[in-house]
């Protein structure tokens, strides 16, 4: 069956054009994640996990060695480069396309140089001043995600008039100081950062109304695997107790689906054969239009 592009989905220079909102798969080299708890914390099971990531439909695989959990402590700078670099290293080796999962300059500048091909910043740049200069240099596509600071004790800033307006606002401001730092318009990527300083209620709001990110004029990355609001989603009443995050994956196919659907560039999964099903039928009947 023949597909058109789709001209609501903008394109990201540096990497495979997909005709189809792509699906990146999660490795978390962390020993206390808080979907999968530590279990591909080991460089040889983390780069079997991005293989097998890869097998069942992921497009890109993003390695992370830092938790961004509600309350997690920050590792040092060596530590977070003895378990990043080596699994980068391993699945580039083995021609995957590798993103670093990362707030450090020079953590993200060791990974490109290992063979990573984008950087994921969940601070869009504000953790680390070093960070633009380090990937304008490089040339690297870079993630900007809706960021209002570490989660610690809770929501941080989590109050909102107009969470859409807010957060597109936020963005927008954050992406004009990447591009004056020197990324390349068309290698930016923007991320409403579901979760971050936001409750359910932010997160869902901000899903209904993806056409106002992507009106940003840039690529978007939508980030909702297992996250906290799709277990308040599913639980049976609002005091009952939501399911715990590996019982969040469907639920997260749903979120995958109705992204691909609005036009997102990629979906970022811990859980990715049932994405990769999504997208692709998103993607079909779309070009059965």
């Amino acid at each position: 069956m023949s597909q058109q592009p789709d001209r609501r989905r903008h394109p990201l220079a540096g990497l495979t054009a997909w005709d189809r909102c792509a699906v990146m798969g999660v490795v978390n080299v962390t020993p206390d994640s808080f979907s999968d708890g530590g279990r591909f914390f080991d460089t040889t099971a983390a780069i079997k996990h991005g293989l097998d990531l890869v097998a069942e439909g992921a497009d890109l695989v993003d390695v992370g060695g830092e938790s961004t959990r509600p309350g997690a402590t920050r590792v040092d700078e060596d530590e977070e480069l003895r378990r990043v670099v080596p699994v980068v290293r391993g699945l580039a080796s083995e021609g995957v396309t590798v993103s670093v999962d990362t707030m450090r300059a020079s953590v993200a500048a060791r990974a490109l140089a290992s063979g990573a091909a984008l950087v994921n910043d969940v601070s869009g740049g504000l953790s680390d001043p070093r960070m633009i200069p380090a990937v304008a240099d490089t040339g690297a596509p870079f993630v900007v995600m809706h960021w209002r600071g570490l989660l610690e004790g809770g929501n941080v800033k989590g109050v909102y008039a107009d969470v859409v307006t807010e957060v597109v606002d936020e963005l927008r401001t954050r992406v004009d100081a990447v591009l004056e730092g020197g990324i390349a318009p068309d290698r930016v990527v923007v991320d409403p950062g579901l979760g971050f300083s936001k409750n359910a209620d932010h997160d869902l709001t901000l899903l209904a109304h993806l056409d106002r990110l992507l009106g940003l004029g840039h690529p978007l990355l939508v980030a909702a695997s297992r996250k906290r609001f799709l277990g308040r989603v599913l639980a049976a009443d609002p005091n009952a107790a939501p399911p715990p995050a590996r019982e969040r994956d469907a639920a997260t196919a749903a979120v995958s689906a109705l992204a691909a659907h609005a036009g997102a560039w990629a979906v970022r999964v811990h859980e990715v054969r049932a994405t990769a099903d999504a997208v692709r039928v998103a993607r079909a009947v779309e070009g059965a239009r």
